[in-house]
């Protein structure tokens, strides 16, 4: 399995446009299209990217990088998404190990994720990759932080 996260561009935004989660999985996570507006939104932070596993779009992922971030996050893992048909084949945690990859490069030493609580949430995930909560919330989310 050759996992990459590539740039979103013309000939696949529209592909990471579609892409959804599972039944009940859109609680935790927003669209990929509000993601893609936010990312255009917040371009001078935002680092939107498709997560592409053997040629396919499975997923997409961004990051937040802005040193003069209002909560003391300069490293934020903001979304984190694979496409319900994709799930379940290691896509989330190979992308989660390269978006580590492009913090370290940028000199991060710690990365902060949230997440919302319920019933087939993203919490044993992201508890999974090494992530501690950090005993802050954002809104209705717990905020962890992961030592790098």
């Amino acid at each position: 399995m050759a996992v990459e996260l590539t740039e979103i561009t013309a000939d696949n935004v529209g592909d990471v446009y579609d892409l959804v989660v599972g039944p009940g999985q859109d609680e935790f996570v927003a669209s990929n299209p509000w993601s893609l507006a936010q990312a255009y939104a917040e371009r001078h932070v935002a680092w939107p990217r498709a997560i592409v596993a053997d040629g396919t779009i499975v997923g997409f992922i961004m990051l937040q990088f802005d040193p003069d971030d209002d909560d003391g996050r300069p490293f934020q893992l903001w979304r984190l998404m694979i496409a319900a048909d994709q799930q379940g084949k290691g896509y989330g945690r190979a992308a989660a190990s390269l978006a580590v990859e492009e913090c370290r490069r940028r000199g991060a030493t710690e990365l902060f994720t949230s997440w919302g609580l319920g019933d087939g949430g993203p919490e044993g995930f992201y508890l999974g990759l090494g992530f501690e909560p950090t005993g802050e919330w954002d809104d209705d989310e717990k905020v962890a932080r992961l030592a790098l």
